[in-house]
């Protein structure tokens, strides 16, 4: 399907639509293992906006771990976190995933699949690729790659809104694992998940902000101006206007 074909599908299939982003450590090598680790993840049912929230240090309250002895437990805790996140995957396989550059090993739905293996030695419930959805590719499809500057997400956020209080770039969210805040981390996940919700919505009513457009988008804005639909109306009166005026000669000489 074509971007905007895509769009107007989900859509239409908001009830079955859950957006996704999560949190890791370090994407580079500066961490104990192999892959980094998952730290958080944010489900956002679009339809209901319910949030649903995965995370190390909510199962580490549970299980009653003091929050300077989380890092002695991060393998069990990432594990139970991911075997949560995966009963919720395995109880909605009907659902689309709509996500933000998820599309790798190195960060996306198979490095969080790889975590559940390397950790329980299991195999997790798979979210097919066709039931997923990538915002940043469909905005840039329809608006152009060049839209906004890097990061993209920052300067599309700056100029669709405002830049959240809670957001934090990936290499404050690295930091802030470092700093064992996991709390201003996980805040940082959900409200990158709300705010994709509301880009979603900019982009099917075809009002994404950029600082840059390709040339259908531009010709686009120009009929949605109102000065552009002034002269359409204008037009339609003129038109109506002749048809009478023909009308009413007919008449008059009897045609």
């Amino acid at each position: 399907m074509k971007a905007k074909e895509t769009v107007e599908f989900l859509k239409k299939s908001l009830p079955a639509v859950f957006i996704i982003h999560y949190s890791c450590q370090n994407l580079n090598d500066a961490n104990e293992g192999y892959s980094p680790r998952v730290t958080s993840i944010a489900v956002l049912h679009i339809d209901s906006d319910t949030m649903h929230s995965f995370s190390i240090h909510l199962i580490a309250e549970i299980e009653g771990i003091a929050r300077d002895n989380i890092s002695d437990h991060y393998d069990a805790l990432e594990a139970k976190m991911l075997g949560k996140f995966f009963a919720f995957v395995g109880a909605h396989q009907d659902a689309y995933w709509l996500h933000w550059n998820m599309t790798n090993i190195n960060y996306g739905f198979e490095a969080i699949e790889h975590r559940y293996r390397v950790l329980t030695k299991e195999e997790p419930p798979h979210i097919e690729d066709s039931r997923r959805y990538n915002l940043s590719a469909l905005i840039q499809a329809i608006y152009g790659n060049k839209c906004v500057d890097d990061p993209k997400m920052l300067k599309l956020m700056e100029l669709n809104g405002g830049k959240k209080r809670d957001f934090l770039t990936g290499q404050e969210e690295v930091q802030a694992f470092v700093n064992k805040e996991y709390v201003k981390l996980h805040k940082s996940t959900m409200t990158k998940a709300y705010w994709f919700k509301s880009m979603f919505f900019r982009l099917a009513k075809g009002r994404v902000n950029t600082q840059r457009s390709n040339w259908r988008v531009k010709i686009n804005r120009a009929t949605e101006h109102w000065f552009a639909k002034l002269l359409g109306f204008v037009a339609v009166i003129v038109t109506i206007v002749q048809i009478l005026i023909l009308a009413f000669r007919a008449v008059g000489t009897g045609g």
